[in-house]
Order: C-alpha cells, then sequence, then structure tokens
C-alpha cells in the first residue's frame, strides 16, 4: 500500500510539472500574467489557521511573494496527494482505461481547486469567461493523463520485475 502510494505521489509529481508547463506555455503564447487566485487562496488560508506572515493583512513585496509561493505550493500539495490517492484507488478501478482514468484525475483536480476557491469566496467560477475555464481545463486534463500514464507505465514495469 506504502508502495502505491509513493508511486502515485511520483506520478502526481510528474503531472504536476506537465500542468506547470502547459500554464507557462499558455501564458507565454498568449501575454497572459499568471493567476492571482493561488496567492489569494493563500492569504485566505492563512487567515483562517492565524499564520500572520502570510495573511491578506500583511502588506508589502515580501508579503505578497510569501502568499504567492505558498500558492504554487498549495497546488503541488493538490497535485502530488491526488496522484498518491489515486495510486492507492488504483486496485479498485479494475482494468479501467489510462485514457479515461486520466480525463478523470484531471477533472478531479480542477473541481478540488475551484471547489474550495468558490467555497472560501477566493474566485466564483459563475464569472469566468469560456477561456478561462478552457485556460483551467486544458493543464488539469493534462495533469491526469500524465499523473496515470506515469503511474501506469512505473507500475508495469515493476510487475515484470
Amino acid at each position: 500500500m506504502l508502495g502505491r502510494l509513493l508511486l502515485g505521489a511520483v506520478a502526481g509529481a510528474a503531472g504536476n510539472l506537465t500542468l506547470e508547463i502547459v500554464t507557462y506555455g499558455d501564458m507565454l503564447l498568449r501575454g497572459r500574467a499568471a493567476s492571482g487566485v493561488p496567492a489569494t487562496m493563500a492569504g485566505t488560508l492563512a487567515d483562517t489557521f492565524g499564520i500572520e506572515a502570510l495573511s491578506s493583512a500583511a502588506t508589502g513585496n515580501q508579503a505578497d511573494n510569501r502568499r504567492s509561493a505558498a500558492g504554487a505550493l498549495l497546488g503541488y500539495a493538490l497535485g502530488i496527494g491526488l496522484g498518491g490517492a489515486y495510486g492507492l484507488a488504483r486496485p479498485s478501478l479494475g482494468r479501467a482505461s489510462t485514457p479515461l482514468s486520466g480525463v478523470a484525475v484531471g477533472l478531479a483536480a480542477m473541481a478540488a481547486a475551484d471547489a474550495s476557491y468558490a467555497v472560501t469566496g477566493v474566485s466564483d467560477p459563475k464569472t469566468w469567461s469560456i477561456a478561462d475555464w478552457i485556460s483551467d481545463l486544458v493543464p488539469h486534463i493534462i495533469y491526469g493523463l500524465v499523473t496515470v500514464a506515469t503511474y501506469e507505465t512505473i507500475a508495469r514495469g515493476e510487475a515484470r520485475r
């Protein structure tokens, strides 16, 4: 069980790296800025848990940079954690196809992130444009596909040993 969890976490890290590459590629091609939502989420969570250095009340470049870093780390934690969860759940999925599982994992990652934003009031997905949704959907689907493909490829290699 620990092996599946760790393999899933590694696969989630590979998926997360791919999500970042796709997102930054989109920013480069369209000339768009990075989203401020993860940093705002970090500030909201800091307020909830009393972490003054990250709180939304903290001002200045240093505070902004800390929230930005914390927001990115929250995304990594979600991606790696969801990969680990996939690793634990994989035996119960039977012969599910890699593409179908990948899309499901990607949609789960997107739903987890977007629902947390909506619940905390950090962002309202109901107000997002089609371009906003596509900018969110595509990297998450690719995250899921890479996470599942990485897990399945390594797991098959381990099974052959």
